[in-house]
């Protein structure tokens, strides 16, 4: 069996490269994580890879949002309209939303102490792991790309940060709900009168109950490029300094630690 297939050879692996995507379990700040769940479940769970987790509660999140007013009833707030605010609360939806939220943050978090303890382990068994996979429909390797570039990409188009990095999945889920926000919210159109100079036109066709999405995916799809992009950087450097330790650098080779090198 070829040990640079991620089969039951080792008990951990800290990467796996598909045609899919890179996926790696390296440290992170539970708390940064918590705080993305809080900021719209479902995101945490995506920077950790827990795709079928984060996807469900991404989709309950923009449902049960848009059933009970949420949005709506934030925008009324902002304006100082509370009475408006919580006569279009529907608290049918609204009490089954509280324990979803509540449970996507303290799952993140939870899952990040886990993951962070699993990436110790797994740094210390050192197994080796795929850096190359071709198949039918796709080609990924591990390499090295520029993260500002990720950045940038992210704030033209959410998702295509994630394109430029081959995170498959998560880039077309973020493009789909892009697409998805910018239909319902008439931000196109809206941004199309406001060019034309019809202010009042392009605020009244805008559906803030789902332009209000916007903030947190385009926040999302730039943080989550930027950082798996550094972080696939740094998986690149230590597997290429591995590789070429073992095949490359002589078994009699010492350095020698606190003496000049004449």
């Amino acid at each position: 069996m070829n040990n640079y297939t991620n089969s039951n050879t080792a008990r951990r692996y800290k990467a796996h490269v598909s045609i899919l995507g890179t996926t790696q379990i390296h440290l992170r700040n539970p708390f940064i994580i918590a705080w993305w769940s809080a900021a719209f479940p479902g995101f945490g769970h995506l920077l950790l890879s827990k795709y079928i987790r984060g996807f469900v509660l991404f989709i309950w999140e923009v449902v049960v949002n848009v059933k009970a007013n949420i949005n709506l009833a934030m925008v009324y707030s902002f304006q100082g309209e509370i009475d408006r605010a919580k006569e279009i609360l529907d608290t049918r939806w609204l009490l089954i939303y509280i324990p979803v939220y509540l449970f996507g943050i303290w799952d993140s978090y939870r899952t990040t102490v886990d993951l962070n303890n699993v990436y110790i382990l797994s740094e210390r068994e050192e197994h080796p792991f795929n850096t190359f996979s071709i198949g039918a429909l796709e080609i990924n390797y591990l390499d090295k790309r520029n993260p500002i570039l990720a950045l940038i990409w992210s704030l033209f188009v959410p998702g295509l940060g994630q394109l430029y990095i081959h995170r498959i999945v998560t880039a077309f889920f973020v493009i789909i709900w892009v697409v998805l926000f910018s239909y319902y919210s008439h931000s196109l159109e809206a941004i199309s009168l406001l060019f034309l100079g019809h202010v009042q036109e392009a605020t009244s066709v805008l559906k803030p109950e789902w332009f209000l999405f916007f903030p947190s995916i385009y926040g999302f799809s730039v943080f989550d490029s930027y950082m798996n992009t550094v972080e696939n950087n740094n998986l690149y450097d230590k597997e290429q300094r591995k590789y070429l330790k073992e095949n490359y650098q002589t078994p009699a080779f010492k350095l020698i630690k606190a003496q000049k090198v004449k």
